[in-house]
């Protein structure tokens, strides 16, 4: 069981450049690499994992949990509908079997000097939207400004990018105010380019469009798939387009090939599986262990045309933390023995052998799962980052590796309770009439958990009931997709069960999700509101490190210090995908190395 996060950065992780050979001397080149050289040079024809002659046709049945109310991705407003960005593109795309290589799409070249200052981007002269218009530079600029404009968490992630600027018809120069930000070049990269001409003209109805507003209108991109229909919060479809400009673009050869794509949404998991059972929906990633233990058992999966796989493809190239997050804008949360005290009180094991099937593991790290995860006690290059800061950051570093209590059994249990009730005390509570209160005031310790999903309320219960034997009340309240990203972007929560991906190269999203200025910036994914010096110097040793072996030490020593401060309570994951699908597609043989490539490498069988 897992519950389903708010937007990750999912799709977009952050990626890093080492310096490549290439850029010894500023030159145009058709990607960028993290390590070496990149594996695909001038001129491949397609990526290896694709199946070069996969047909395309075919509709695909797809499902989401909650609801959308609007189809415009630049904004942070609203609910956005699910798979909108097939209908645009990026100026570079990744490859799925290296761990950081991009190529040219909307731009077919890049250039960057070797202190990494800038990058300029070379248009294909190819590329057009779907009313026949060239994509432009003015487009690009346009894009990028009400990004950074109207979305918080873009304008951290291009707070280094000073101009946007216009070179000749077809190259587009961003500058920054640092050098040697490998990761910056990248981060441009990724931009969504939207047209500019589109969201300045006006719709059907002869109304002025708003770039920074909601809509349920159909946008139009360079995307291969248009929208076709739109039932608002219910579906929407997809068709792949017979125009569209870049179907032989070695980026994307063997990829796009169903010729519908729709989506249906649900407002209940369990009504949503029985759709996919009765074979309304073709896909289905399972995130609940007791579901998966017990019921694929119905006649389509005995007669093989329900397949059911475990993949860990995709978890390869991240790490992953998730839990209950305190909101340390709330008083009751910046004291770090509260924030450990309600570590004490979650009982993982009982619930991993009660209602998960000893599926999962405790997270211990904020890059759990990767090569990044910290571990024992400080050394070498990571003890030498933490001991010039050592009167900055928790004594505990340097002398305890971090463990989350271990539960289990009632005497485990309760030995931890004691623990937790002796830190409540530590920090100015005691226990009067079966309340834990503050002793200065006598209010009680109470809060909300807020959960985006129902399938997390047995977890939160069991926390909750757990903090109730120590006079601690916590209620549970599961609200849905648009109210649980709105409240958590104007913090208006007191307990959030969500997390972080992370990268394995990370960078500047760092700054996003611990940095002190994003605390106080709403829409940001701080969303525990961690602002702390020394944990701002740490981010910017990994931002700016030199190399590979310096970035890892800094990246431990911070996923390190933010363990010690307690600042989320772990929860579980599985380092696997579960899917389940009907037996109506095919895929290539070996799927590539970081990704399992559904639904873009996938193909509807004939």
């Amino acid at each position: 069981m897992s519950g389903k996060l708010a937007r990750l950065p999912g799709a977009i992780l952050a990626l890093s450049l080492v310096l490549p050979a290439a850029a010894l001397a500023q030159s145009w080149t058709n990607g960028i690499s993290t390590i070496g050289q990149l594996k695909y040079p001038p001129g491949f024809e397609h990526f290896d994992y694709v199946n070069p002659d996969a047909p395309k046709g075919g509709d695909l049945h797809l499902s989401e949990l909650g609801t959308f109310d609007t189809l415009n991705p630049i904004p942070n407003k609203g609910n956005i509908v699910a798979s909108v960005g097939i209908v645009y593109e990026t100026l570079m795309k990744p490859s799925s079997d290296e761990v950081f290589s991009s190529y040219g799409l909307l731009a077919e070249s890049i250039s960057y000097p070797p202190d990494f200052s800038s990058v300029s981007f070379r248009m294909n002269p190819k590329a057009r939207w779907a009313d026949g218009q060239p994509v432009t530079v003015d487009d690009v600029i346009f894009s990028f400004e009400k990004s950074r404009e109207l979305d918080p968490s873009k304008a951290s992630y291009y707070s280094h990018v000073t101009k946007a600027e216009k070179i000749g018809d077809a190259e587009v120069k961003f500058t920054f105010d640092q050098k040697d930000n490998r990761e910056l070049p990248n981060i441009v990269g990724q931009l969504l380019v939207v047209p500019k001409h589109w969201w300045e003209g006006t719709d059907a109805r002869g109304k002025k469009r708003n770039v920074a507003a909601t809509t349920l209108e159909p946008v139009m991109g360079s995307g291969p798939y248009k929208i076709v229909s739109v039932k608002p919060g219910s579906t929407i479809k997809y068709q792949l387009r017979d125009d569209y400009w870049g179907t032989d673009l070695p980026v994307n050869v063997g990829q796009n090939n169903f010729r519908t794509i729709d989506y249906t949404y649900f407002s209940d998991r369990n009504v949503e599986f029985e759709a996919f059972r009765g074979g309304n929906v073709d896909y289905w990633a399972e995130n609940q262990a007791k579901r998966w233990a017990t019921q694929y058992g119905f006649p389509a999966v005995k007669q093989g045309k329900v397949k059911k796989e475990l993949f860990d493809n995709e978890y390869r190239r991240s790490g992953v933390m998730v839990g209950f997050i305190p909101n340390l804008r709330r008083e009751k949360f910046k004291d770090a023995r509260v924030r450990e005290a309600l570590n004490y009180c979650f009982d993982f094991e009982e619930l991993n052998r009660t209602i998960f099937y000893n599926n999962y593991q405790r997270v211990n790290s904020y890059f759990f799962g990767s090569e990044l995860a910290s571990s024992g006690l400080p050394q070498g290059k990571e003890l030498a980052i933490l001991e010039g800061m050592r009167d900055e950051v928790p004594p505990s570093v340097f002398t305890q590796e971090y463990k989350s209590p271990v539960s289990g059994d009632q005497k485990k249990l309760r030995e931890n309770l004691r623990q937790a009730v002796g830190l409540f005390k530590q920090a100015g509570y005691e226990i009067r009439g079966n309340k834990m209160v503050n002793t200065k005031t006598g209010e009680p310790f109470a809060f909300e958990i807020m959960l985006n999903t129902p399938i997390i309320e047995p977890v939160a219960l069991a926390f909750a009931n757990n903090l109730k034997l120590i006079g601690v009340k916590a209620s549970v309240r599961s609200v849905d997709d648009s109210q649980f990203t709105e409240r958590g972007r104007n913090r208006d929560f007191d307990v959030m069960y969500n997390g972080w991906e992370e990268s394995l190269n990370p960078g500047n999203e760092q700054a996003e999700y611990w940095g002190s200025k994003s605390a106080e910036t709403e829409g940001t994914r701080n969303w525990a509101g961690i602002s702390d010096p020394a944990i701002d110097k740490l981010v910017k040793m990994v931002i700016f490190s030199p190399v590979r072996e310096d970035q890892i030490a800094a990246v431990k020593a911070l996923d390190r210090v933010l363990l010690h401060h307690h600042y989320v309570v772990p929860s579980y994951t599985l380092r696997k995908s579960r899917i389940a699908y009907w037996d109506r597609f095919e895929r290539p043989k070996e799927l590539p190395y970081y990704s399992i490539g559904f639904p873009t490498i996938w193909w509807a069988k004939r």
